[in-house]
């Protein structure tokens, strides 16, 4: 089993229920929830002007490797409504691989760790909730 750490977050329509929705979906494909951070709220951090975000990150256990968990999280982000239009848009999802394991990975369609994760305070609060110890090792 791989330890993975996701960050969710969304700023349209009901956002816990779309984070609550899109954890439920990650468990029933294969991911075994370990500890979930505080949902926090947070302004959103470039692209168009729009609303306030939900945020929050989560630890789990996998099987599946990381290409595989992006098919997931991808799949899981259209079937609940999302619609890629620009970037840095409002939507209803977004789920984010942080880390998986100790991998780097750089392909064409996901970077591991995630390349802006250590400048997102809205993801390393969460992320320092959950593994401070973690969080502490990632900072030059």
């Amino acid at each position: 089993m791989s330890t993975v750490y996701l960050a969710l977050g969304s700023n349209l329509g009901d956002r816990l229920q779309y984070i609550q929705k899109a954890v439920a979906q990650l468990e029933a494909c294969d991911l075994k929830i370990i500890k979930f951070s505080t949902v926090v709220e947070t302004d959103p951090v470039g692209g168009v002007p729009q609303g306030k975000y939900l945020n929050a990150v989560l630890k789990a256990s996998t099987v599946l490797s990381p290409e595989e968990l992006h098919v997931v999280t991808r799949s899981i982000e259209r079937k609940l409504g999302r619609v890629k239009k620009t970037i840095n848009a409002p939507r209803v999802i977004d789920i984010d691989i942080l880390l998986y394991d100790d991998i780097k990975l750089i392909t064409p369609q996901l970077l591991i760790p995630h390349p802006r994760l250590l400048e997102r305070l809205f993801v390393m609060g969460p992320l320092e909730e959950i593994d401070p110890v973690l969080c502490a090792s990632l900072k030059p």
